[in-house]
């Protein structure tokens, strides 16, 4: 009989900056989101979604990195969908990758939204194109 083992393990992703369609504005103001933000994350989100479009060699690790999550954020108004996130930090700063249901993505797997307290454009002067390395956990089940 063999015995699993877990390993919390620190993964790296990374990709490029892109612009969105201006949506996460909009979702990252809603008071719902906000309160959920601060009660689950520690922070009030940053006005906005920072995209990234992850590099081609890292797409394949993309499922596991995202397979278990950290909160989900959950609407009062059903014409929303709950959508977990996963704690992640970039440039040692919090953040977050949000993971709206499949249905009401607008964006291609490989184009993760990210929320954060900061504008990571006007915090770190990044740009659209721009290199940027997402940090997270997460565990591997040895058998």
């Amino acid at each position: 009989m063999h015995k699993e083992t877990k390993i919390n393990e620190t993964m790296t992703i990374s990709g490029r900056i892109q612009s969105g369609v201006g949506k996460g504005s909009f979702f990252t103001s809603l008071d719902w989101v906000v309160q959920q933000c601060e009660d689950k994350l520690g922070y009030a989100p940053f006005p906005g979604t920072l995209n990234i479009r992850v590099r081609d060699e890292d797409v394949p690790k993309l499922q596991h990195f995202l397979a278990k999550t950290d909160a989900e954020l959950v609407p009062e108004d059903r014409s929303f969908c709950a959508a977990p996130v996963k704690k992640v930090m970039i440039k040692g700063v919090p953040a977050a990758v949000v993971l709206p249901a499949e249905d009401v993505r607008i964006h291609e797997d490989r184009i993760l939204e990210i929320i954060s307290p900061h504008s990571f454009k006007q915090s770190f002067g990044l740009h659209d194109g721009d290199q940027i390395s997402i940090i997270g956990k997460t565990t591997i089940i040895k058998k």
